[in-house]
């Protein structure tokens, strides 16, 4: 299952300490956050894409009669597209949680011993490679406009404005399995009995390498190398359940 992943709206620290928006003051808020959001969509629909089409080829191998394909295409778009949107949710209500509780432990800091917060605040910013004057006056300036929000932010990679929300999470993980699931679904219904599977697989291996490709685009990564993946990857998933499909066919199983 795909993460939606939701990232908070602070790039991972890096080995100096500093955060993406602290190594570029002007990036616009929340842009990490969108852009993982973007990325997690992508990968949505990349699930949706490869869960489905191997569920119908699966069934494809083992019997030509549509009612059977659909109702299990169907079945699993349904089945994985929820269990992709609980999983967003309980996930981002997690780490929302996690936030929140953090937010309100160094409420309570500031507010016991707001001199000693500042000294922790200044060794933040000297531990990233700041002058120790220079330290003291950047921890001093934002304490004065936002104490709380300079502090979890500092500390905790914690933008207070830009808290990802369980709900839009899943609706958008819900979303975009169902955008996938749609590709093969159609990939496998609309061509005659005979053309199915390998129109199939064709459809399917393409979208996975653009998905792929897009996907790594965003995240700054190789895009021939994640479309290799994932497109080996997906051409293994496909190529497993329609053995297990036919093999159970020609059983008589099926």
């Amino acid at each position: 299952m795909g993460i939606l992943t939701t990232g908070r709206g602070e790039a991972s620290e890096t080995a100096s300490g500093a955060t993406a928006r602290e190594r570029d003051p002007g990036r616009p808020a929340g842009r990490e956050q969108r852009l993982n959001a973007l990325r997690a969509g992508v990968l949505g629909a990349n699930d949706g894409i490869v869960s489905v089409a191997a569920v119908v080829v699966g069934v494809a191998g083992a019997t030509t009669q549509t009612g059977p394909i659909a109702t299990a295409g169907l079945a699993a778009a349904l089945g994985g597209a929820v269990s992709m949107a609980l999983g967003e949710y309980v996930s981002v209500s997690s780490q929302r949680d996690g936030e929140r509780h953090l937010v309100e432990e160094q409420r309570r800091a500031l507010e016991r011993d707001p001199q000693s917060q500042l000294e922790e605040l200044a060794a933040v910013y000297r531990r990233r490679g700041i002058s120790p004057a220079t330290a003291r006056k950047v921890a001093e300036e934002v304490t004065v406009t936002n104490a709380l929000a300079a502090h979890v932010r500092a500390r905790h990679n914690i933008d207070m404005g830009d808290v990802a929300s369980p709900w839009h999470a899943a609706f958008a993980s819900f979303g975009s399995f169902v955008l996938g699931a749609v590709l093969p679904l159609l990939a496998i219904l609309l061509p005659p009995p005979g053309m199915r599977v390998p129109v199939t697989f064709l459809a399917t291996l393409l979208a996975l390498g653009l998905t792929g490709a897009v996907a790594a685009g965003i995240g700054g990564g190789s895009r021939r190398h994640a479309a290799v993946r994932v497109v080996v990857g997906g051409g293994l998933a496909l190529a497993a359940t329609y053995l297990v499909g036919y093999l159970l066919g020609a059983a008589g199983v099926v």
